[in-house]
Protein backbone atom coordinates (compact mmCIF):
# COMPACT_ATOMS: atom_id res chain seq x y z
CA UNK A 1 0.00 0.00 0.00
CA UNK A 2 0.99 3.41 -0.85
CA UNK A 3 2.63 5.76 1.99
CA UNK A 4 0.09 8.63 3.46
CA UNK A 5 -0.66 10.64 5.97
CA UNK A 6 -3.50 12.17 7.79
CA UNK A 7 -3.30 16.47 8.11
CA UNK A 8 -5.69 19.16 9.46
CA UNK A 9 -6.62 22.19 7.31
CA UNK A 10 -9.79 24.01 8.58
CA UNK A 11 -11.00 22.02 11.20
CA UNK A 12 -11.46 19.46 8.89
CA UNK A 13 -8.82 15.94 8.27
CA UNK A 14 -7.66 15.11 4.70
CA UNK A 15 -5.93 11.40 3.89
CA UNK A 16 -3.06 12.34 1.78
CA UNK A 17 -0.10 10.71 -0.56
CA UNK A 18 2.40 12.32 -2.81
CA UNK A 19 1.39 13.47 -6.17
CA UNK A 20 -2.27 14.09 -4.84
CA UNK A 21 -4.24 17.34 -5.48
CA UNK A 22 -6.49 18.37 -2.66
CA UNK A 23 -8.84 20.96 -2.17
CA UNK A 24 -9.29 22.29 0.93
CA UNK A 25 -10.68 25.58 2.46
CA UNK A 26 -9.11 29.07 1.50
CA UNK A 27 -5.23 29.22 3.03
CA UNK A 28 -5.05 32.71 1.56
CA UNK A 29 -2.11 31.95 -0.02
CA UNK A 30 -0.80 33.37 -3.86
CA UNK A 31 -0.48 30.56 -6.68
CA UNK A 32 2.81 28.58 -6.16
CA UNK A 33 3.36 29.63 -2.60
CA UNK A 34 4.41 26.38 -0.60
CA UNK A 35 2.96 24.97 2.19
CA UNK A 36 3.74 22.77 5.15
CA UNK A 37 1.26 20.75 6.96
CA UNK A 38 2.40 19.04 10.53
CA UNK A 39 0.55 15.78 9.89
CA UNK A 40 -1.51 13.88 12.74
CA UNK A 41 -0.69 10.46 11.47
CA UNK A 42 1.74 9.22 9.17
CA UNK A 43 2.18 5.30 7.58
CA UNK A 44 5.16 4.58 5.56
CA UNK A 45 5.82 1.11 4.85
CA UNK A 46 4.81 -0.93 7.63
CA UNK A 47 5.75 1.60 10.43
CA UNK A 48 2.51 3.85 11.35
CA UNK A 49 2.90 6.79 13.02
CA UNK A 50 0.30 8.55 15.86
CA UNK A 51 0.76 12.15 17.07
CA UNK A 52 -0.86 13.42 19.99
CA UNK A 53 -2.33 15.84 18.15
CA UNK A 54 0.15 15.99 15.93
CA UNK A 55 3.71 15.35 15.01
CA UNK A 56 6.04 17.94 15.67
CA UNK A 57 9.70 16.38 13.19
CA UNK A 58 7.32 15.42 10.47
CA UNK A 59 5.58 17.50 7.70
CA UNK A 60 4.01 17.07 4.48
CA UNK A 61 4.62 19.81 1.92
CA UNK A 62 2.48 21.03 -0.77
CA UNK A 63 1.87 23.63 -3.41
CA UNK A 64 -1.12 25.98 -4.19
CA UNK A 65 -2.01 25.16 -7.66
CA UNK A 66 -4.94 27.04 -7.29
CA UNK A 67 -7.18 29.68 -5.46
CA UNK A 68 -10.80 30.33 -6.40
CA UNK A 69 -14.53 29.78 -5.41
CA UNK A 70 -16.48 26.81 -5.38
CA UNK A 71 -20.24 26.27 -7.13
CA UNK A 72 -23.07 28.95 -5.58
CA UNK A 73 -25.28 26.87 -3.21
CA UNK A 74 -29.09 28.44 -3.52
CA UNK A 75 -30.39 28.99 0.12
CA UNK A 76 -34.22 29.20 -0.19
CA UNK A 77 -36.21 29.81 3.06
CA UNK A 78 -40.10 30.04 3.16
CA UNK A 79 -42.85 29.95 5.51
CA UNK A 80 -45.65 29.14 4.38
CA UNK A 81 -49.23 30.84 3.96
CA UNK A 82 -47.15 33.59 5.21
CA UNK A 83 -45.83 34.95 2.18
CA UNK A 84 -42.46 35.18 3.91
CA UNK A 85 -39.73 34.15 1.64
CA UNK A 86 -35.90 34.86 1.65
CA UNK A 87 -33.46 33.82 -1.13
CA UNK A 88 -29.72 33.92 -0.50
CA UNK A 89 -26.63 31.92 -2.31
CA UNK A 90 -23.14 31.02 -0.89
CA UNK A 91 -19.98 30.36 -2.94
CA UNK A 92 -17.22 28.93 -0.88
CA UNK A 93 -13.56 29.83 -1.11
CA UNK A 94 -11.36 26.83 -1.81
CA UNK A 95 -7.36 26.45 -2.63
CA UNK A 96 -6.17 23.20 -4.18
CA UNK A 97 -3.07 21.77 -3.03
CA UNK A 98 -0.71 19.40 -4.76
CA UNK A 99 1.14 17.40 -2.10
CA UNK A 100 4.76 17.12 -3.07
CA UNK A 101 6.76 15.74 0.40
CA UNK A 102 5.91 13.77 3.10
CA UNK A 103 9.00 13.74 5.21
Amino acid sequence: MNDYAIINSGSKQYKVSVGDTVRMETLNKNKGDEVIFAPSMVKKGETVLLGTPVLDDIHVKGVVLHEGKSKKVIVLKIKRRKGERKKTGHRQKFSQIKITEIS
